[in-house]
């Protein structure tokens, strides 16, 4: 594979291991994954993927382009936002969040670390 070519398909590529804590499920039995495609400097690239559920999360900053799926994130502050595909969303270091999942929902991210 090419240095320059990152990933050859973002809907098929395989993540990390299934993770949600007990204290992070609301609804259903949803699980996340991730994996880090590149990084530049501080600045991470990568994918993540949630399965159909609810669960609660606190974000780092963050922008992401949902690339599959169906949901729907909502803010503490009570702004709430559907998500399909082709949406660009900001998340701000310490969100506090609720993502309610319809369909397997896949996101690439670009997150700056803290």
């Amino acid at each position: 594979m090419s240095r320059r070519l990152i990933a050859v398909d973002t809907f098929r590529a395989l993540l990390g291991p299934p993770s949600a804590t007990a204290e992070e499920v609301l609804e259903g039995s949803p699980s996340a994954s991730a994996i880090a495609l590149a990084a530049i400097g501080d600045v991470e690239v990568g994918l993540w993927e949630m399965t159909p559920g609810a669960m609660r999360d606190v974000q780092a900053e963050e922008i992401f382009l949902v690339v599959d799926g169906r949901g729907k994130v909502e803010f503490d502050d009570g702004e709430a936002l559907d998500l399909e595909a082709g949406a660009v969303v900001h998340l701000r270091a310490g969100d506090r969040t609720t993502w309610t999942v319809y369909e397997p929902l896949r996101k690439l991210y670009i997150s700056r670390s803290a």
